[in-house]
């Protein structure tokens, strides 16, 4: 157990991310740098780093970092998070044993970051390695490295479009308008990239990466962020919308009427349509919302395996299930393929090739579950004692349900409606999710019956 002398503000459970520069600056992702050679003995690391103002000063010093204790360095400049999840992949043949990005993803502009990777893209998080990157930062103490590494710029641009369209047949691909919104993070110049190899028209709205975010944080998931995608839909007529977070490692999703489609519907049209091609696979799914994920993946021959909510509980069971794909309704999408990581290029690509293969507009293809498991969307209750909430809400309904679920917070099963309830990671709130069976009035009676409770306890 670490003590709070020392820990470090900008070090997460799964990554770093601070306010530049008081929480994280140059001297430390120097000291980043030397200790992930150390502690992972990494010998050649792939770098990259978001649109941020901060950014490239913040690479720099990586690398300087990186090459200093030894470690051989190719700099594969301004990208998203994925293309370094890649990067690590694709050039693990040429010895290739780890990645770093600098991103804060959506966070303010005056924040940043740093996700890690070692060999074949595993993620580096407290338990496998970040706890001890910490310590050696704090402490300062590197020894001499042997060598001085080498710095090599290099573009994997195209080899990773490449992999990207080869989850589709391009041919069957029709015409579509899209309106792609990139936030003004990395996600605009990949999409126009990808637009020269395929028969879409895209419609640009903040393509322009600008790491001062002038049109507010690239957080799709916040509502008051949907209305340009929304109205750029409508006005031009599009078959769909798509927008990013700042390192496009999330994507989202607007019908032809520029609705907002939620993540959870999403898992289970990609779990259908990967599994037309590979039946019988596994796919991984998270508990907050389950029931329509489970009815796509058994109803296209695919076998379902419950995990827990977050990016490295999926990735380590995706690679122990040696699953196909894995999903989360926070817009995470997961691909054996892509060294079981997440990508939020591949999702859009699917849900395009499946809207050309059917015929079929969005929300049409989501219209159906939407009704068939109606949902509450994740809702927030700050509470000064999260976990006291939990148990009394235990006490509460574990005599009325059929099934209780523990695998990440409570899931409670009742004939024709569930929810789960679970905490927060990172601050004293509790987070809600209801659905039911194709019954609206239920789904808002039993949402009002939960929040009340939630209201009471707090």
């Amino acid at each position: 157990m670490l003590t709070e002398p020392d820990r470090l503000p900008c070090f997460k459970a799964y990554d770093l991310r601070g306010r530049v520069p008081d929480e994280l600056n140059a001297d430390l992702a120097r000291a980043v740098g030397k200790a992930f050679v150390t502690s992972l003995g990494a010998r050649k690391v792939a770098v990259g780093y978001d649109i941020r103002p901060s950014s490239p000063e913040l690479s720099a010093a990586l690398i300087e970092g990186l090459t200093a204790q030894g470690a051989d360095v190719i700099d594969i400049g301004q990208c998203g998070t994925e293309m370094i999840y890649f990067a690590a992949q694709h050039l693990e043949s040429e010895g290739v044993d780890g990645g770093i990005i600098v991103t804060a993803s959506h966070n303010p502009s005056d924040y940043n970051g740093m996700k890690l990777v070692t060999k074949g893209a595993r993620p580096v998080s407290g338990d496998t390695g970040l706890n001890a990157i910490e310590q050696l930062v704090v402490h300062g103490e590197f020894p001499t490295a042997e060598r001085q590494g080498t710095v090599t710029q290099r573009s994997i641009l195209e080899d990773y479009l490449d992999h990207l369209l080869s989850y589709i047949d391009v041919s069957v691909c029709r015409p579509l308008r899209i309106v792609s919104n990139g936030g003004n993070g990395c996600a605009g110049p990949v999409v126009e990239a990808l637009a020269k190899r395929l028969p879409f028209e895209i419609i640009p709205v903040y393509h322009e990466p600008d790491g001062s975010f002038p049109h507010g944080v690239p957080n799709p998931l916040l509502p008051e962020n949907r209305t340009p995608t929304t109205e750029a839909v409508r006005d031009h007529g599009a078959d769909l919308g798509l927008a990013w977070d700042g390192d496009f490692d999330r994507c989202f999703f607007f019908d032809e009427k520029g609705g907002f489609i939620e993540g959870y519907y999403i898992v289970g049209l990609l779990a259908a349509e990967l599994l037309r091609s590979h039946p019988g696979e596994k796919i991984i799914y998270e508990p907050r919302l389950t029931w329509n994920t489970i009815e796509c993946i058994e109803g296209a021959g695919g076998v379902p395996v419950l995990t827990k909510t977050g990016h490295a509980f999926i990735k380590e069971r995706m690679r122990k299930e040696d699953a196909l794909y894995g999903g989360e309704m926070s817009a995470h999408h997961y691909f054996r393929d892509f060294a079981y990581c997440d990508s939020g290029m591949i999702p859009w690509l699917l849900v395009c090739q499946l809207i050309s293969r059917t015929g079929k507009t969005l929300s049409e293809l989501v219209q159906d579950r939407q009704q068939r498991f109606p949902v509450s969307g994740e809702l927030n209750t700050k509470i000064a004692d999260p976990q006291g909430a939990l148990a009394h809400m235990r006490a509460v309904y574990e005599p009325l349900a059929e099934r209780l679920d523990t695998t990440d917070g409570l899931a409670f099963e009742f004939a024709q409606w569930r929810f789960n309830v679970r905490l927060s990671n990172t601050e004293p709130v509790v987070r809600l999710n209801v659905e039911t069976r194709g019954d609206p009035e239920l789904l808002v009676e039993k949402t009002e019956e939960l929040q009340e409770l939630l209201r009471q306890l707090a």
